[in-house]
């Protein structure tokens, strides 16, 4: 359920209504804005009893069950939309904000060359992947923590924030010393261990959708993160399985507004590996490498720096376009 104070209610006042909903054997999760504190509510009990206490309470102004499935990373929960600061980007606000790199990190070289392009071409943000799941155990697994070094060197050079993806429960912690933010790939969407963990890591989530996970599953990934104490997740669509053989995935696009309508929380769009051609990026993208004829992992998908540069110019007119659409949304919310 989600509470609503008074406005300008007091310390006390809002610690009592808190002590009221544990005493039912909830969970407590507080948005205080400058004027109202909302509190959200989670767990299993008594609904309609911890309900009618609550609402007779003074300090309370209304009290509303969510209904769906999941609570805290729903617009029933929150109307306005997350923003989520990285490095001094904001993601979610009113700027567009792309993110690009090599699928893994191959070298000091390669690296440094693709951070140094994409920041030039004007990325915010450098993926890299240190750690690779790939489907065959023969297939390059990645650097490592050597390659977590790289990427931060790599953040020296150029100010770029890190993006990199995190396998297990047990690398959290080392992994969100070098990173900005910790990436969740599609494989590991229902890892329920690794996202406990991501709940108490300090840094934000880019979450993928699984490859044959709906968007209420993909939802309620993000709940796992959220419930346990990280509000920061970044929702990525990167394609589906379907019986289309063309493409590697098939993009859905149309889940984007979907999620938007369902959540706060900020979507983005991974083109690559939605369409697995070069060719087909540029329409769509984000995965770069400098060589990718000589990528050790997803080279046909990636583009190379030059092209980067030239996609990032042919999309300023769309930029344009996208950043006409919101304002009227931002003043109504102002």
């Amino acid at each position: 359920m989600i509470i609503s104070m008074k406005l300008r209610s007091t310390r006390q006042e809002i610690d009592e209504v808190t002590e009221q909903v544990k005493r039912f054997g909830y969970k407590v999760h507080s948005i205080e804005g400058e004027e109202r504190v909302v509190i959200g509510v989670v767990g299993v009990g008594d609904v309609t009893a911890c309900l009618e206490s609550i609402e007779a309470m003074p300090q309370v102004e209304k009290v509303v069950r969510i209904t769906a499935p999941y609570k805290f990373v729903s617009k029933e929960f929150r109307k306005e939309k997350t923003r989520i600061r990285v490095n001094g980007t904001v993601i979610g606000g009113e700027d567009f904000v792309t993110i690009a790199g090599p699928c893994s990190v191959e070298s000091e070289e390669q690296i440094m060359r693709a951070a140094e392009g994409v920041a030039k071409a004007g990325a915010k943000l450098l993926r890299g992947g240190a750690f690779k799941p790939r489907t065959s155990p023969y297939d390059f697994q990645g650097m490592e923590e050597e390659g977590l070094k790289l990427l931060q060197k790599a953040k020296k050079a150029t100010g770029l924030a890190i993006v990199t993806e995190v396998m297990s429960d047990r690398d959290v912690e080392m992994v969100a010393q070098y990173a900005d933010v910790l990436q969740i790939g599609a494989r590991n969407m229902q890892n329920f261990m690794l996202l406990k963990a991501l709940g108490k890591c300090g840094r934000p989530i880019l979450l993928k959708r699984g490859l044959s996970s709906t968007v209420k599953e993909l939802l309620m990934s993000a709940e796992y993160i959220v419930a346990h104490g990280n509000p920061d997740v970044i929702l990525c669509e990167r394609g589906i399985r379907t019986f289309e053989t063309e493409t590697r995935n098939t993009c859905d696009i149309t889940a984007i507004p979907v999620l938007n309508q369902l959540t706060h929380l900020p979507v983005i769009l991974d083109p690559s590996h939605a369409t697995g051609k070069r060719s087909l990026v540029p329409a769509l993208s984000r995965e770069v490498h400098p060589a990718p004829e000589k990528a050790i992992s997803d080279g046909a998908q990636s583009l190379d720096v030059g092209q980067f540069a030239k996609m990032m110019q042919e999309l300023k007119p769309y930029i344009a376009l996208w950043q006409e659409s919101r304002r009227p949304a931002a003043a109504v919310s102002a």
